[in-house]
């Protein structure tokens, strides 16, 4: 058996699940709604204030499928209550964010500023120059934002300069030496 399938879900009060026949799962909460199709074969029922995620073999993609289903079904339920935030540090000298209206202005040592469009379900905050706040209560789709800012000025391990994870240690190289 899955470590993680075979736990079930725990609802919270005031979240809603609903699952139709075809294995569309649809969370609601507090912070919103959220819907996902999950696969055909796995069997997911609602009982008792909590979700619990069936396999019909142990064949291995059923087998992998399992874990997975139960996972996103927790994700989405995590999200409407709390919410996700990825948090983005800006290293390096000149290196500042700022809002404009809901989009999101970069100065990376470019010769222009690179402006980050808002994501629908997606919302930014800078609590100073150097930090961006990616929130939202999608984690796939807060994680793939987050990402995306990080891919215009990765940090480099000479100098540990980019925009990086706030947990992310970046592994320093050592440069260049004279005769």
């Amino acid at each position: 058996m899955s470590r993680i399938g075979k736990q079930p879900v725990v609802v919270p009060s005031g979240v809603t699940i609903s699952v139709t026949p075809d294995n569309v799962v649809t969370v609601k909460g507090s912070k919103g709604e959220l819907t996902k199709a999950m696969h055909k074969d796995i069997k997911i029922t609602v009982e008792d204030n909590q979700v619990v995620v069936t396999r019909p073999s142990d064949d291995k993609n059923h087998r992998a499928l399992h874990g997975l289903t139960r996972a996103l079904i927790n994700n989405m339920v995590v999200g409407v209550t709390e919410g996700y935030t990825k948090t983005l540090e800006l290293v390096g000298v000149g290196y500042r964010a700022q809002l404009k209206g809901k989009n999101l202005t970069l100065s990376l040592g470019y010769s222009h500023p690179v402006e980050v469009s808002a994501v629908p379900g997606v919302d930014f905050e800078t609590p100073d120059t150097n930090t961006i706040l990616v929130k939202g209560i999608d984690k796939e789709l807060v994680g793939a934002v987050a990402a995306d800012i990080r891919t215009w000025r990765e940090p480099e391990p000479y100098k540990g300069k980019g925009i990086k994870y706030k947990d992310e240690v970046i592994r320093r190289k050592e440069g260049k030496t004279g005769k």
